[in-house]
């Protein structure tokens, strides 16, 4: 990493947490459900640990002093789930090994043989990521078959780590590529995903599922992907975090792809601090960590000297821009430097964007469907789907599928010439932006406030900032913002190629200076109009 190692921020962020056993938000603790969260009754959890709050280091201290242990942590998840997942339809279907791999993290707690911050901690899977022990579908009947052969790579690690896969989640189907208008969390095999803060409102994509899980406690962490926008803006639009990491940090080894030049999955977690842990799993640098390291990013004065550029996007509504400036108040009133920035490009990037990844798509998918029972290519499951009424309730059209069998292949040279330009311009809207003036990170809306789910009319979801980092390859960070009429807004941090060390430790500086979080509430709807749509 740059300017400093990963290993070095994680002991940062966690070490002075883990030793206290000190929780990352300045919620005071409850019973879990707390906040308005319903709860099932008869909970194995100690008195006074709240799934709402708790984080990692917390978990850990506990189970290390052997007042908790995974397999009653486990247990909890699994009643949550049961209890609370038929309000929001996130939670495809539950490991039938999770509580065996809790009871194996607890002999290794015992015998004082845990293997890093994950060990017993319940980590929830998007569904596009194989497991040798569950189906991985994607979402899409097509693949509802056996399971794949093996895990994907990032699943070996999290094994490894001693984490428990706690099951998979729910996704836009094909990870929102496969239609022109789109439902965000809808899936043929899942159903549609609601948003935990109100039920009406969509949980945005396409790590849908992922997002409102976390939102609702229905796991400690959860994993998400990324092409452009899939782990950021959900993350965002149900108030919790999402990592996406800078590109090749993170193994695609075993995820259903849509193109290798811009995929990515990242942790999910409801602080940053959860994040940074199992991103340090996911990319390989675990570390035990040293005792007395001072927690940088929660300290008094984290913010002071930062220099963060604030691009506004008006576009998003008065409401999100209005939060803005308050957000931009709140980080100066720290001591941070905000100053308003437009990064250059980015209508050219828009326009060429899509049509490149049309052709790696095609190109990626038809290597990954090698691997799998089902069709055999793109060719194959675009047949499938024409064939398969399960497949059309809700992504009627398949318009992106039928595009991509007809775009120029990847060793055309106009798609050459069209990737090598959004390189190159993606990556000098970000380090032209930063570096003329002297920014730590850029700052955005990473969502407007949730649209009503309607499958007649798709989503409204243009939301531009996260483009330049998904397509540069760069790493983006949202952390919960505040809200607009009942809704959560996050905002987006950008930074430099492999800065994702700094960027977590700047994005926790950032949340614990706004304190934005807030238990869900599982409102039906909100008063019509309160959360305008942002057209298309």
């Amino acid at each position: 990493m740059s300017r400093r190692s990963l290993a070095l921020l994680t002991t940062a962020l966690v070490m002075p947490a883990l030793l206290a056993g000190a929780p990352g938000h300045r919620a005071e603790a409850a019973e879990p459900g707390a906040g308005g969260s319903p709860g099932p009754s008869a909970s194995p959890l100690p008195r006074g640990l709240d799934l709402d709050t708790v984080t990692i280091p917390e978990l850990q201290a506990r189970m290390n002093r052997g007042s908790l242990t995974s397999s009653a942590l486990t247990l909890e998840y699994l009643r949550r789930i049961k209890a609370i997942d038929p309000k929001i339809n996130a939670v495809l279907r539950t490991s039938p090994t999770a509580l065996r791999q809790a009871a194996a993290s607890d002999v290794r707690h015992r015998l004082g043989r845990t293997r890093g911050p994950l060990d017993g901690i319940p980590v929830l899977l998007k569904d596009n990521v194989n497991t040798r022990d569950m189906p991985t579908t994607a979402g899409s009947t097509a693949l509802a078959g056996s399971p794949p052969d093996k895990d994907a790579d990032l699943v070996r690690r999290l094994r490894e780590a001693g984490a428990v896969v706690l099951g998979k989640a729910n996704l836009s189907e094909w990870a929102n590529f496969r239609a022109a208008k789109p439902t965000s969390g809808w899936s043929a095999v899942g159903g549609q995903t609601n948003n935990p803060y109100v039920l009406d409102r969509n949980p945005c994509g396409s790590s849908s599922g992922s997002a409102a899980a976390l939102a609702a406690s229905l796991t400690q962490v959860a994993i998400g992907t990324e092409t452009d926008g899939s782990i950021v803006c959900p993350a965002g639009m149900n108030g919790v975090v999402g990592h996406k990491p800078s590109l090749g940090l993170v193994s695609r080894s075993g995820v259903v792809p849509i193109s290798a030049e811009q995929d990515t999955a990242g942790p999910m977690a409801r602080t940053v601090v959860d994040a940074a842990l199992t991103f340090s799993v996911l990319s390989g640098h675990r570390t035990a960590g040293t005792s007395g390291l001072v927690d940088e990013a929660t300290r008094p004065g984290a913010l002071r000297g930062k220099r963060i550029g604030l691009w506004r996007l008006p576009s998003l509504g008065t409401a999100v821009d209005a939060l803005m400036t308050r957000t931009a108040a709140d980080l100066r009133a720290a001591g941070a430097q905000v100053v308003e920035v437009t990064p250059p490009y980015q209508d050219r990037l828009a326009a060429l964007e899509f049509p490149a990844l049309l052709s790696e798509f095609h190109r990626d998918i038809d290597a990954y469907l090698a691997t799998r029972g089902g069709p055999r290519d793109l060719a194959e499951l675009i047949e499938f789907n024409r064939t398969h009424p399960a497949e059309q309730t809700c992504f009627a059209g398949q318009e992106l599928f039928e595009q991509a069998l007809a775009a120029p292949s990847t060793t055309d040279p106009r798609y050459r010439a069209v990737r090598a330009e959004l390189r190159d311009l993606s990556r000098r809207s970000i380090d032209e932006t930063m570096d003329a003036h002297d920014l730590d990170a850029i700052a955005s809306p990473a969502n407007p406030p949730a649209w009503t789910t309607d499958c007649a009319r798709g989503d409204n979801d243009v939301i531009p900032s996260s483009t330049p980092a998904a397509v540069a390859g760069y790493p983006s960070l949202s952390v919960p913002a505040g809200f607009v009429d009942e809704l959560p807004v996050g905002l987006l941090l950008m930074a430099g190629d492999h800065e994702d060390a700094d960027l977590l430790s700047l994005g926790a500086a950032v949340e614990h200076r706004l304190d934005a979080w807030r238990a869900p509430r599982y409102l039906p709807s909100v008063p019509a109009g309160a959360a305008p749509r942002n057209g298309r």
